[in-house]
Protein backbone atom coordinates (compact mmCIF):
# COMPACT_ATOMS: atom_id res chain seq x y z
CA UNK A 1 0.00 0.00 0.00
CA UNK A 2 1.48 3.32 -1.01
CA UNK A 3 2.10 6.07 1.46
CA UNK A 4 -0.02 8.44 -0.62
CA UNK A 5 -3.01 6.08 -0.29
CA UNK A 6 -2.51 5.89 3.44
CA UNK A 7 -2.39 9.64 3.61
CA UNK A 8 -5.59 9.90 1.57
CA UNK A 9 -7.21 7.28 3.87
CA UNK A 10 -6.24 9.11 6.99
CA UNK A 11 -7.53 12.30 5.43
CA UNK A 12 -10.83 10.60 4.58
CA UNK A 13 -11.20 9.22 8.09
CA UNK A 14 -10.51 12.68 9.45
CA UNK A 15 -13.13 14.13 7.14
CA UNK A 16 -15.63 11.48 8.24
CA UNK A 17 -14.90 12.39 11.85
CA UNK A 18 -15.42 16.02 11.06
CA UNK A 19 -18.65 15.18 9.27
CA UNK A 20 -19.81 13.19 12.26
CA UNK A 21 -18.98 16.03 14.65
CA UNK A 22 -20.76 18.48 12.42
CA UNK A 23 -23.77 16.18 12.14
CA UNK A 24 -24.28 16.23 15.89
CA UNK A 25 -25.88 19.63 15.69
CA UNK A 26 -28.47 18.72 13.06
CA UNK A 27 -29.25 15.47 14.87
CA UNK A 28 -29.75 17.40 18.10
CA UNK A 29 -31.94 19.89 16.24
CA UNK A 30 -34.02 17.08 14.80
CA UNK A 31 -34.53 15.59 18.24
CA UNK A 32 -35.67 18.96 19.63
CA UNK A 33 -37.85 19.52 16.61
CA UNK A 34 -39.51 16.15 17.06
CA UNK A 35 -40.16 16.98 20.72
CA UNK A 36 -41.61 20.35 19.72
CA UNK A 37 -43.82 18.69 17.11
CA UNK A 38 -45.03 16.20 19.71
CA UNK A 39 -45.86 18.95 22.15
CA UNK A 40 -47.56 20.98 19.42
CA UNK A 41 -49.63 17.95 18.46
CA UNK A 42 -50.67 17.49 22.07
CA UNK A 43 -51.60 21.16 22.38
CA UNK A 44 -53.46 21.04 19.08
CA UNK A 45 -55.40 18.01 20.29
CA UNK A 46 -56.17 19.79 23.59
CA UNK A 47 -57.06 22.99 21.72
CA UNK A 48 -59.33 21.08 19.34
CA UNK A 49 -61.20 19.42 22.22
CA UNK A 50 -61.70 22.78 23.95
CA UNK A 51 -63.07 24.43 20.82
CA UNK A 52 -65.39 21.48 20.17
CA UNK A 53 -66.66 21.58 23.76
CA UNK A 54 -67.28 25.33 23.68
CA UNK A 55 -69.29 24.94 20.48
CA UNK A 56 -71.29 21.85 21.39
CA UNK A 57 -71.81 22.30 25.14
CA UNK A 58 -71.76 26.08 25.54
CA UNK A 59 -73.38 27.12 22.28
CA UNK A 60 -70.56 29.43 21.26
CA UNK A 61 -70.03 30.22 17.60
CA UNK A 62 -66.91 28.65 16.01
CA UNK A 63 -65.21 32.06 15.87
CA UNK A 64 -66.00 32.86 19.50
CA UNK A 65 -64.99 29.36 20.62
CA UNK A 66 -61.66 29.65 18.84
CA UNK A 67 -61.00 33.03 20.45
CA UNK A 68 -62.01 31.75 23.90
CA UNK A 69 -59.72 28.72 23.54
CA UNK A 70 -56.76 31.09 23.66
CA UNK A 71 -57.62 31.76 27.28
CA UNK A 72 -58.52 28.24 28.35
CA UNK A 73 -57.67 24.66 27.34
CA UNK A 74 -58.72 21.34 28.82
CA UNK A 75 -58.65 17.72 27.63
CA UNK A 76 -61.55 16.21 29.58
CA UNK A 77 -65.09 17.51 30.11
CA UNK A 78 -65.72 16.49 33.70
CA UNK A 79 -65.00 19.80 35.49
CA UNK A 80 -66.57 21.96 32.79
CA UNK A 81 -69.66 19.75 32.85
CA UNK A 82 -69.89 20.21 36.61
CA UNK A 83 -69.68 23.99 36.24
CA UNK A 84 -72.46 24.06 33.64
CA UNK A 85 -74.64 21.77 35.74
CA UNK A 86 -74.12 23.99 38.79
CA UNK A 87 -75.18 27.09 36.86
CA UNK A 88 -78.28 25.29 35.58
CA UNK A 89 -79.17 24.21 39.12
CA UNK A 90 -79.27 27.89 40.11
CA UNK A 91 -81.66 28.80 37.31
CA UNK A 92 -79.36 29.84 34.47
CA UNK A 93 -80.66 28.98 31.02
CA UNK A 94 -78.46 27.66 28.23
CA UNK A 95 -78.53 31.07 26.56
CA UNK A 96 -77.43 32.78 29.77
CA UNK A 97 -74.71 30.19 30.34
CA UNK A 98 -73.44 30.82 26.83
CA UNK A 99 -73.17 34.54 27.62
CA UNK A 100 -71.37 33.80 30.90
CA UNK A 101 -68.83 31.50 29.24
CA UNK A 102 -68.30 34.01 26.46
CA UNK A 103 -67.54 36.71 29.02
CA UNK A 104 -65.31 34.51 31.20
CA UNK A 105 -64.25 31.15 29.70
CA UNK A 106 -61.95 30.46 32.66
CA UNK A 107 -64.99 29.78 34.85
CA UNK A 108 -65.16 26.36 33.18
CA UNK A 109 -61.96 25.32 34.95
CA UNK A 110 -62.86 26.81 38.33
CA UNK A 111 -63.56 24.47 41.23
CA UNK A 112 -67.37 24.15 41.26
CA UNK A 113 -67.65 23.28 44.95
CA UNK A 114 -64.95 25.45 46.52
CA UNK A 115 -65.01 28.51 44.23
CA UNK A 116 -68.39 28.84 42.54
CA UNK A 117 -70.93 27.19 44.82
CA UNK A 118 -70.42 29.45 47.89
CA UNK A 119 -71.17 32.65 45.92
CA UNK A 120 -74.13 31.20 44.07
CA UNK A 121 -75.58 29.83 47.29
CA UNK A 122 -75.09 33.20 49.04
CA UNK A 123 -76.95 35.12 46.33
CA UNK A 124 -79.70 32.51 46.40
CA UNK A 125 -79.93 32.72 50.20
CA UNK A 126 -80.49 36.49 50.17
CA UNK A 127 -83.37 36.17 47.73
CA UNK A 128 -82.03 36.47 44.19
CA UNK A 129 -84.04 34.41 41.72
CA UNK A 130 -82.59 32.58 38.72
CA UNK A 131 -82.97 35.52 36.26
CA UNK A 132 -81.59 38.05 38.78
CA UNK A 133 -78.66 35.83 39.68
CA UNK A 134 -77.95 35.17 36.01
CA UNK A 135 -78.04 38.92 35.33
CA UNK A 136 -75.39 39.56 37.99
CA UNK A 137 -73.10 36.79 36.74
CA UNK A 138 -73.49 37.77 33.08
CA UNK A 139 -72.63 41.40 33.91
CA UNK A 140 -69.36 40.31 35.50
CA UNK A 141 -68.66 36.57 35.88
CA UNK A 142 -65.54 37.40 37.88
CA UNK A 143 -67.74 37.95 40.92
CA UNK A 144 -67.88 34.16 41.30
CA UNK A 145 -64.10 34.10 41.74
CA UNK A 146 -63.91 36.87 44.32
CA UNK A 147 -63.61 36.21 48.04
CA UNK A 148 -67.02 35.59 49.60
CA UNK A 149 -66.11 36.85 53.08
CA UNK A 150 -63.81 39.71 52.07
CA UNK A 151 -65.61 41.07 49.03
CA UNK A 152 -69.01 39.66 48.02
CA UNK A 153 -70.73 39.75 51.42
CA UNK A 154 -69.38 43.20 52.48
CA UNK A 155 -70.32 44.60 49.08
CA UNK A 156 -73.85 43.19 49.32
CA UNK A 157 -74.33 44.42 52.89
CA UNK A 158 -73.25 47.92 51.93
CA UNK A 159 -75.54 48.06 48.91
CA UNK A 160 -78.40 46.69 51.00
CA UNK A 161 -77.94 49.52 53.49
CA UNK A 162 -78.00 52.14 50.74
CA UNK A 163 -80.32 50.94 47.98
CA UNK A 164 -82.55 48.79 50.19
CA UNK A 165 -84.30 46.46 47.71
CA UNK A 166 -82.83 43.54 45.77
CA UNK A 167 -84.02 44.94 42.45
CA UNK A 168 -81.75 47.95 42.86
CA UNK A 169 -78.92 45.81 44.20
CA UNK A 170 -79.04 43.80 40.97
CA UNK A 171 -78.83 47.02 38.98
CA UNK A 172 -75.89 48.17 41.10
CA UNK A 173 -74.05 44.86 40.86
CA UNK A 174 -74.42 45.02 37.09
CA UNK A 175 -72.01 47.95 37.27
CA UNK A 176 -68.46 46.61 37.22
CA UNK A 177 -67.30 49.14 39.84
CA UNK A 178 -68.66 47.05 42.71
CA UNK A 179 -66.53 44.13 41.52
CA UNK A 180 -63.28 46.04 41.13
CA UNK A 181 -62.02 45.57 44.69
CA UNK A 182 -62.31 49.25 45.66
CA UNK A 183 -62.34 49.84 49.38
CA UNK A 184 -65.86 50.84 50.39
CA UNK A 185 -64.75 52.12 53.76
CA UNK A 186 -62.09 54.43 52.31
CA UNK A 187 -63.94 55.78 49.28
CA UNK A 188 -67.70 55.37 49.02
CA UNK A 189 -68.73 55.55 52.68
CA UNK A 190 -67.01 58.92 53.42
CA UNK A 191 -68.41 60.42 50.20
CA UNK A 192 -71.93 59.32 51.03
CA UNK A 193 -71.49 60.89 54.47
CA UNK A 194 -70.70 64.21 52.75
CA UNK A 195 -73.90 64.00 50.72
CA UNK A 196 -75.96 63.26 53.81
CA UNK A 197 -74.34 66.18 55.62
CA UNK A 198 -75.41 68.72 52.96
CA UNK A 199 -78.97 67.39 52.95
CA UNK A 200 -79.16 65.03 49.99
CA UNK A 201 -82.14 62.65 50.49
CA UNK A 202 -81.34 58.98 50.92
CA UNK A 203 -83.51 58.11 47.91
CA UNK A 204 -81.32 60.30 45.70
CA UNK A 205 -78.14 58.80 47.14
CA UNK A 206 -79.58 55.39 46.36
CA UNK A 207 -80.10 56.49 42.75
CA UNK A 208 -76.51 57.66 42.47
CA UNK A 209 -75.05 54.50 43.98
CA UNK A 210 -77.24 52.31 41.79
CA UNK A 211 -76.79 54.02 38.45
CA UNK A 212 -73.55 56.00 38.68
CA UNK A 213 -71.27 54.32 41.24
CA UNK A 214 -68.07 55.82 39.83
CA UNK A 215 -69.27 59.26 40.92
CA UNK A 216 -69.03 58.27 44.60
CA UNK A 217 -65.79 56.35 44.15
CA UNK A 218 -63.55 59.42 43.76
CA UNK A 219 -61.04 60.27 46.43
CA UNK A 220 -62.58 62.07 49.38
CA UNK A 221 -60.80 65.40 48.84
CA UNK A 222 -61.84 65.70 45.19
CA UNK A 223 -65.41 64.64 45.95
CA UNK A 224 -65.72 67.12 48.83
CA UNK A 225 -64.38 69.93 46.65
CA UNK A 226 -66.84 69.09 43.86
CA UNK A 227 -69.81 69.08 46.25
CA UNK A 228 -68.78 72.49 47.56
CA UNK A 229 -68.53 73.89 44.02
CA UNK A 230 -71.99 72.58 43.12
CA UNK A 231 -73.48 74.20 46.24
CA UNK A 232 -71.83 77.49 45.26
CA UNK A 233 -73.50 77.17 41.85
CA UNK A 234 -76.86 77.30 43.70
CA UNK A 235 -77.97 73.72 43.06
CA UNK A 236 -80.59 72.41 45.46
CA UNK A 237 -79.31 69.32 47.34
CA UNK A 238 -82.89 68.03 47.51
CA UNK A 239 -83.08 67.62 43.74
CA UNK A 240 -81.54 64.90 41.54
CA UNK A 241 -79.87 67.58 39.39
CA UNK A 242 -77.61 68.29 42.37
CA UNK A 243 -76.15 64.78 42.15
CA UNK A 244 -75.92 65.00 38.37
CA UNK A 245 -73.88 68.18 38.77
CA UNK A 246 -71.63 66.52 41.36
CA UNK A 247 -71.10 63.60 39.00
CA UNK A 248 -70.09 65.93 36.15
CA UNK A 249 -67.75 67.95 38.34
CA UNK A 250 -65.92 64.95 39.83
CA UNK A 251 -65.49 63.36 36.39
CA UNK A 252 -64.42 66.51 34.50
CA UNK A 253 -60.97 68.02 34.78
CA UNK A 254 -60.54 71.79 34.92
CA UNK A 255 -58.99 71.87 31.44
CA UNK A 256 -61.85 69.84 29.91
CA UNK A 257 -64.40 72.06 31.59
CA UNK A 258 -62.83 75.19 30.16
CA UNK A 259 -62.55 73.59 26.71
CA UNK A 260 -66.27 72.75 26.76
CA UNK A 261 -67.06 76.31 27.82
CA UNK A 262 -65.12 77.54 24.78
CA UNK A 263 -67.11 75.26 22.48
CA UNK A 264 -70.39 76.80 23.63
CA UNK A 265 -68.90 80.31 23.52
CA UNK A 266 -68.06 79.78 19.85
CA UNK A 267 -71.80 79.58 19.20
CA UNK A 268 -72.34 82.98 20.73
CA UNK A 269 -73.44 81.90 24.18
CA UNK A 270 -72.36 83.93 27.20
CA UNK A 271 -70.89 82.36 30.34
CA UNK A 272 -74.15 83.12 32.17
CA UNK A 273 -76.15 81.31 29.48
CA UNK A 274 -73.81 78.32 29.62
CA UNK A 275 -74.05 78.12 33.40
CA UNK A 276 -77.82 78.37 33.12
CA UNK A 277 -77.70 75.39 30.73
CA UNK A 278 -75.60 73.48 33.25
CA UNK A 279 -78.06 74.19 36.04
CA UNK A 280 -80.96 72.95 33.89
CA UNK A 281 -79.19 69.78 32.75
CA UNK A 282 -75.64 69.22 34.03
CA UNK A 283 -75.00 66.42 31.53
CA UNK A 284 -74.86 68.98 28.70
CA UNK A 285 -71.27 69.53 29.84
CA UNK A 286 -70.45 65.86 29.39
CA UNK A 287 -71.38 65.63 25.71
CA UNK A 288 -68.41 65.36 23.38
CA UNK A 289 -67.21 68.40 21.45
CA UNK A 290 -68.23 66.65 18.23
CA UNK A 291 -71.76 66.01 19.53
CA UNK A 292 -72.25 69.58 20.75
CA UNK A 293 -70.95 71.02 17.48
CA UNK A 294 -73.07 68.77 15.25
CA UNK A 295 -76.32 69.47 17.14
CA UNK A 296 -75.69 73.21 17.34
CA UNK A 297 -74.74 73.34 13.66
CA UNK A 298 -77.94 71.59 12.61
CA UNK A 299 -80.30 73.58 14.83
CA UNK A 300 -78.67 76.96 14.18
CA UNK A 301 -77.57 76.75 10.55
CA UNK A 302 -80.19 74.40 9.13
CA UNK A 303 -83.23 74.97 11.31
CA UNK A 304 -82.65 78.70 12.00
CA UNK A 305 -82.98 78.51 15.78
CA UNK A 306 -81.09 81.05 17.84
CA UNK A 307 -78.35 79.68 20.15
CA UNK A 308 -80.12 81.39 23.07
CA UNK A 309 -83.30 79.40 22.31
CA UNK A 310 -81.31 76.16 22.34
CA UNK A 311 -79.70 77.16 25.65
CA UNK A 312 -83.15 77.16 27.27
CA UNK A 313 -83.45 73.42 26.50
CA UNK A 314 -79.95 71.97 27.06
CA UNK A 315 -81.31 68.41 27.18
CA UNK A 316 -81.60 68.72 23.39
CA UNK A 317 -77.79 68.45 23.22
CA UNK A 318 -78.04 64.92 24.64
CA UNK A 319 -80.54 63.71 22.04
CA UNK A 320 -79.49 61.61 19.05
CA UNK A 321 -79.17 63.79 15.96
CA UNK A 322 -80.02 61.01 13.51
CA UNK A 323 -82.66 59.14 15.51
CA UNK A 324 -84.52 61.94 17.24
CA UNK A 325 -83.58 65.51 16.29
CA UNK A 326 -83.65 65.21 12.50
CA UNK A 327 -86.89 63.17 12.26
CA UNK A 328 -88.74 65.48 14.64
CA UNK A 329 -87.43 68.62 12.99
CA UNK A 330 -88.55 67.26 9.62
CA UNK A 331 -92.11 66.96 10.92
CA UNK A 332 -92.07 70.38 12.56
CA UNK A 333 -90.66 72.03 9.44
CA UNK A 334 -93.45 70.56 7.32
CA UNK A 335 -96.06 71.80 9.80
CA UNK A 336 -94.45 75.25 9.83
CA UNK A 337 -94.40 75.43 6.04
CA UNK A 338 -98.08 74.39 6.00
CA UNK A 339 -98.87 77.08 8.56
CA UNK A 340 -100.11 74.55 11.09
CA UNK A 341 -97.68 75.46 13.87
CA UNK A 342 -96.03 78.77 14.66
CA UNK A 343 -92.65 79.67 13.27
CA UNK A 344 -91.10 80.46 16.65
CA UNK A 345 -92.03 77.09 18.17
CA UNK A 346 -89.90 76.38 21.24
CA UNK A 347 -87.57 73.38 21.26
CA UNK A 348 -89.46 71.55 23.97
CA UNK A 349 -90.81 69.17 21.31
CA UNK A 350 -87.34 67.62 21.16
CA UNK A 351 -87.56 66.75 24.85
CA UNK A 352 -90.96 65.07 24.76
CA UNK A 353 -91.47 61.33 25.01
CA UNK A 354 -91.99 59.43 21.77
CA UNK A 355 -95.72 58.98 22.45
CA UNK A 356 -96.28 62.64 23.33
CA UNK A 357 -94.49 63.85 20.22
CA UNK A 358 -96.41 61.52 17.91
CA UNK A 359 -99.74 62.46 19.51
CA UNK A 360 -99.14 66.23 19.36
CA UNK A 361 -97.30 66.60 16.07
CA UNK A 362 -98.09 63.60 13.87
CA UNK A 363 -101.44 62.03 14.79
CA UNK A 364 -103.01 65.45 15.44
CA UNK A 365 -102.26 66.64 11.90
CA UNK A 366 -102.56 63.41 9.92
CA UNK A 367 -105.76 64.63 8.28
CA UNK A 368 -104.04 67.79 7.08
CA UNK A 369 -100.78 66.05 6.07
CA UNK A 370 -101.36 62.32 5.47
CA UNK A 371 -97.70 61.83 4.57
CA UNK A 372 -96.45 63.19 7.90
CA UNK A 373 -95.71 59.78 9.42
CA UNK A 374 -93.65 58.85 6.35
CA UNK A 375 -91.73 62.09 6.72
CA UNK A 376 -91.07 61.25 10.37
CA UNK A 377 -89.88 57.75 9.46
CA UNK A 378 -87.60 59.11 6.73
CA UNK A 379 -89.49 57.35 3.93
CA UNK A 380 -90.09 60.55 1.98
CA UNK A 381 -88.35 63.91 1.90
CA UNK A 382 -89.97 67.30 2.37
CA UNK A 383 -89.24 68.26 -1.23
CA UNK A 384 -91.44 65.38 -2.37
CA UNK A 385 -94.40 67.10 -0.74
CA UNK A 386 -94.00 70.04 -3.11
CA UNK A 387 -93.49 72.51 -0.29
CA UNK A 388 -91.61 75.76 -0.85
CA UNK A 389 -89.96 77.66 1.97
CA UNK A 390 -90.01 81.41 2.45
CA UNK A 391 -86.53 81.40 0.98
CA UNK A 392 -87.93 79.96 -2.24
CA UNK A 393 -85.93 76.74 -1.97
CA UNK A 394 -88.18 73.72 -2.26
CA UNK A 395 -85.42 71.49 -0.94
CA UNK A 396 -84.64 73.69 2.05
CA UNK A 397 -84.99 70.92 4.60
CA UNK A 398 -84.91 67.78 2.52
CA UNK A 399 -81.40 68.32 1.26
CA UNK A 400 -80.11 69.79 4.50
CA UNK A 401 -81.51 66.99 6.62
CA UNK A 402 -80.07 64.42 4.27
CA UNK A 403 -76.61 66.01 4.40
CA UNK A 404 -76.69 65.95 8.20
CA UNK A 405 -76.98 62.21 8.39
Amino acid sequence: MSPSFLCRGVGSLANVGKMFEISKTPMHFLQNNQLLMFRSFSLLKQHSFTVSYLINSCELSPETALYASRKIQFETPERADSVLELLRNYGCTNTQISKIVRRCPRLLTADPEKTLFPKLEFFHSVGFSGPELASIVIANPQILKRSLENHVIPCYNFLKSVVMVNENIVRALNKSYWLSGQSLENTVVPNIAILKEVGVPMSNISFLVTCHPTAVSQNNEKFSRSVKMVIEMRFDPMRVTFLKAVQVMVETSESKWEHKMDVYRQWGLTDDQIMSMFRLDPFCMQSSVKKVSSVMDFLVNKMDWEPAAIARYPTVILRSLEKKIIPRCSVVKVLQMKGLVKKDLCLSFLCKSEKDFLDKFVVKYEQDVPELLNVYQGKIGISELGLVSEKGDNTVVASQLHSSK
